[in-house]
């Protein structure tokens, strides 16, 4: 099983974490989102994945790409530890979770979507950032007031023991940081990222333990 990703790339870190808590044996391969105007828009790479975006895990030959699509397959791949409550609308509440995050935070402001801001639109630094703070405080404005009030919320996203909800929102928190966002509103996610950093599978899988961290 091979991984084509980034140290930083939130949605890589979300595989990363999967791939420990199943504890699955991958091939670390960094594809670096900015040297050299960055390697994902090379034609080897966009090969790999035409939407020239990390991760893509490949595996027996095959290759999937988006992160949440790789996590469903890992859990289906390899069911135990389960990541998805067995229960169906437990299940679509976790899977609400992580598409709170990859869907309405994260594509907002990764890479790409900044770089627009900065380049073609001519956004300043200051704007750009007022922009990734904007955004990113709504979304875990709301995350935070759903698991606040929310009977399944334990010491993970969704009971006692890590979902994906808890891969999209561990690298979500540790991008905010990069962008000095303010945390201090969201107690439950902080006690949640706790518990996950206190797991081997989540720490190992931190951006700056990775082969390519600068």
């Amino acid at each position: 099983m091979i991984l084509h990703n980034y140290f930083r790339s939130s949605a890589s870190y979300r595989v990363r974490i999967a791939l420990n808590l199943k504890s699955i044996d991958y091939e670390y391969r960094a594809v670096h989102l900015t040297r050299g105007g960055g390697e994902q828009l090379a034609a080897e790479f966009r090969a790999l994945n035409p939407q020239a975006l990390v991760p893509v895990l490949e595996h027996d030959g095959k290759r999937v790409t988006q992160s949440l699509a790789i996590l469903e397959y890992l859990e289906e791949l390899r069911p135990d530890p389960a990541l998805l409550p067995r229960e169906p609308l437990e299940r679509a509440r976790v899977r609400a979770l992580a598409l709170a995050v990859a869907c309405d935070i994260h594509p907002l402001n990764n890479l790409r979507v900044l770089h627009y801001l900065s380049g073609p639109l001519g956004v300043g630094q200051e704007a750009k950032d007022a922009w990734y703070r904007h955004w990113v405080g709504t979304g875990l404005e709301a995350l935070e007031s759903e698991l606040a009030n929310s009977p399944h919320t334990a010491e993970f996203c969704h009971g006692s023991a890590p979902t994906i909800a808890d891969c999209c929102l561990i690298p979500q928190l540790f991008n905010a940081r990069r962008f000095a966002c303010d945390l201090s509103s969201y107690p439950t996610l902080l006690a949640i990222e706790q518990e996950c950093l206190a797991l081997p599978a989540f720490r190992a899988a931190a951006p700056e333990r990775q082969p390519d961290a600068e």
